[in-house]
């Protein structure tokens, strides 16, 4: 896959469900994996938006359900 400027990312993922976007050409950064999504800078973004709809990060979420118990 190509693009007009020749990069192509993938979407990352941590481990407290952050999101971010990485060059597909290079190796994902220790903490991070594969989402499952690559193209464009735009077509990722677009992902992102979509997908992470909560912002918190994991522990937060879990702390939070926790004291709502």
């Amino acid at each position: 896959m190509s693009t007009e400027n020749g990069m192509v990312y993938r979407v990352v993922v941590n481990h407290e469900e952050q999101y971010s976007i990485w060059p597909a050409d290079r190796e994902i950064p220790k903490g991070w994996r594969d989402a499952g999504k690559s193209g464009t800078k735009e077509e990722c973004l677009a992902y992102i938006k979509e997908v992470w709809t909560d912002m918190r990060p994991l522990s937060l979420r879990k702390k939070m359900e926790g004291q709502e118990a």
